[in-house]
């Protein structure tokens, strides 16, 4: 199928990058969502996000590889295992320090996240590693526009889970808990709502998206390491900001 771009290579170009943009793009909106709603009930900035990130992309690759996940039981399963990263750093890392000064708590997630890359590159090597492409790429000619089905398959997928995000927040008793408590945490607890279950929620709400973004970018660049979480993580905050 061919469709004719007026203004010739320079507008195609321009649809490439927006399409190129977007597809990137959508996996950093998954982990920008986990730093706005961490930040946005506890205000704390969650240095280790990105990392979280980086363990559901090798969850991903230890699952396809060793068990032959395909690829929605690769996805799931790195969210499952990236919202209980998200809970345990919650519970051990900064529910002791959640009412300690803010940089304190700013300290320990940048100590966690330096914890989490080089505990990863100490057991896993820092070596760069293919990962496995379970579906096999087919580009399509658009007017000089290529768009592969991977490129399709992250937008669908980051669209779905968004809705999925949106439907929790604004339906569930639980999202309209994380609501009151990033209004006001102490009314919130006068009228009943636990706060510790509802923050413990948020982190894994946020690091399950982390972990799914993590099997996306595994699919679109075919490789992984163990720092991989760095850079994308602070994209993820500016974005978030």
């Amino acid at each position: 199928m061919f469709i004719y771009f007026k203004g010739g290579e320079n507008c195609a170009n321009i649809f490439q990058q927006v399409i190129n943009g977007l597809s990137l793009g959508s996996i950093y909106a998954l982990l920008a969502l986990g730093y706005t709603m961490v930040y946005g009930i506890i205000k704390l900035i969650n240095f280790a996000h990105g990392d979280i990130y980086m363990l559901g992309a090798f969850w991903g690759y230890y699952s396809i590889n060793t068990w032959h996940f395909n690829f929605i039981e690769a996805l799931l399963s790195s969210m499952v295992v990236g919202a209980i990263s998200g809970v345990i750093i919650e519970y051990f890392a900064y529910r002791p320090l959640r009412h300690a000064p803010r940089i304190t708590a700013l300290i320990t997630a940048i100590g966690v996240s330096f914890l989490l890359e080089n505990g990863m590159a100490y057991f896993f090597t820092s070596d760069t590693r293919d990962f496995p492409q379970i579906i096999a790429q087919h580009n399509y000619n658009i007017g000089g526009v290529l768009i592969s089905n991977i490129q399709v398959l992250i937008l669908v997928t980051a669209c779905v889970l968004m809705i999925l995000l949106q439907l929790i927040i604004k339906q569930t008793k639980m999202g309209k808990a994380m609501r009151a408590v990033s209004v006001d945490s102490d009314a919130a607890e006068m009228v009943g709502i636990n706060i510790n279950r509802t923050i413990s929620f948020t982190f894994a709400l946020g690091s399950s998206l982390a972990g799914a973004a993590g099997v996306l970018i595994g699919l679109y660049y075919n490789s992984i390491d163990p720092l991989m979480g760095m850079t994308p993580g602070i994209k993820a905050f500016v974005a978030a900001v």
